[in-house]
């Protein structure tokens, strides 16, 4: 989307897409199909459906509320995940709940493991050890934002990089 963020940046800009990199590492470790594509939320459906129809896999999507910020509640699993390898799809996550969570949920309805792409990993305040200490297989995230220490380090973190 070109000239998207003129009014925040006064010099040119390039949008990078994360999905392509997502779909090989994806097709290249799993099979697909048993993979299920999960957007944690309403508001990234178009992003999870994109990844969906680029592996040919289904699509299934985490109905939740938040009553305030860093705090979400799942309400309801919509599609069904039993038996399935679950991946969870989402841009930014700061504090890492939504992704617990849904992880939480999807493993109460039967799927068989789960796993979380994401594009930019904020992972603030105690994100990393929260997901760590999380029924999350693996948090594949991106290397758009520089990984403190802690996600150096912790075991679930692997780096999805651009290759030709």
């Amino acid at each position: 989307m070109p000239g998207r963020f003129r009014a925040s940046f006064d010099i040119p800009t390039d949008n990078l897409y994360a999905a392509p990199v997502m779909v090989r590492d994806i097709r290249e470790r799993f099979d697909l199909s048993n993979v299920m594509v999960v957007s944690p939320d309403v508001g990234g459906v178009v992003r999870a459906r994109g990844l969906a129809k680029r592996i040919n896999a289904p699509l299934a999507i985490i109905d939740k509320r938040r009553e305030r910020a860093g705090d979400s509640e799942v309400m309801n699993v919509i599609g069904e995940v039993d038996g399935r390898t679950c991946i969870l799809v989402d841009d930014i996550v700061d504090s890492g709940g939504t992704l617990v969570n849904a992880a939480d949920a999807l493993l109460e309805k039967g799927a068989k493991e789960v796993y979380a792409y994401i594009t930019h990993g904020v992972l603030s305040g105690g994100a990393v050890a929260r997901i760590t200490a999380s029924r999350l297989e693996e948090l594949v995230i991106t290397d758009s934002i520089q990984a403190s220490e802690a996600v150096r380090v912790a075991s679930i973190s692997e780096y999805c990089r651009s290759q030709p």
